[in-house]
């Protein structure tokens, strides 16, 4: 299995250059000098995993959800550069964890659910993975999620697996979705700050010829050793 992957064009062309450029300019975007360190630190809120984790991982599991195995095809949706890092309570960043994420495709099907369906985007890969190295970084290249039936808004499901750890697992959120309150696990977050840390904006690369977005999303974990 193939964690640390090489970001692909939409070609399906396989480019390390391209990785490294898209992820530094995704990162780039969310640069905040002089970040206040009780910010910093702020845990990020625990959510539920919710009914939709994969019963059966696909073939493909790297981190690039756009493109599956060699197709030439990539899913449909707003392609997402997706970033950030895994911190512990210290702020020091987290190594060896892997990162998983799933989320609808853009008619609003999970992976899990396909076999119930009788549309959905064949080419949406669905779920990722990536393992986190020594600055605690992590990268995936997905789309912007979108909703799907039962009035929840739209989502991209995180797992942290660690060794010697149970899962954790989050939520992210499009910050400031007009239907964000209309979700119930939304609304159970608790307060601002708690939903504050599980939202992320979804920005326009200008540099993007074809309308990519990135999307920053650090981790704090309440960890201390």
């Amino acid at each position: 299995m193939n964690t640390h992957v090489i970001h692909r064009s939409p070609s399906g062309v396989f480019s390390r250059r391209g990785f490294i450029r898209q992820t530094a300019l995704a990162a780039g975007l969310f640069a905040v000098p002089g970040l206040f360190a009780e910010e910093l630190m702020r845990k990020t809120t625990w959510v539920e995993e919710g009914p939709f984790y994969p019963y059966k991982l696909p073939l493909d599991t790297d981190n690039d959800l756009i493109i599956v195995n060699d197709s030439i095809t990539p899913a449909v949706g707003e392609i997402t550069h997706l970033s950030g890092r895994l911190l512990d309570a210290k702020g020091s960043p987290v190594r060896n964890a892997t990162i998983e994420i799933w989320e609808v495709d853009h008619t609003g099907v999970y992976l899990a659910d396909r076999d119930h369906q009788s549309k959905y985007d064949a080419n949406f890969q669905g779920f990722g993975r990536f393992l986190t190295g020594s600055t605690g970084e992590y990268y995936f290249r997905t789309i912007k999620p979108v909703r799907y039936p039962g009035r929840r808004a739209p989502h991209i499901h995180f797992k942290i697996k660690m060794k010697g750890r149970e899962p954790w697992t989050t939520q992210l959120f499009v910050k400031g979705f007009p239907t964000n309150d209309e979700d119930g696990i939304w609304r159970d977050l608790g307060d601002e700050k708690a939903r504050a840390s599980v939202s992320a904006d979804f920005v326009p690369i200008k540099e993007s010829r074809i309308g990519e977005l990135a999307a920053r999303f650090d981790i704090v974990l309440g960890l201390t050793a």
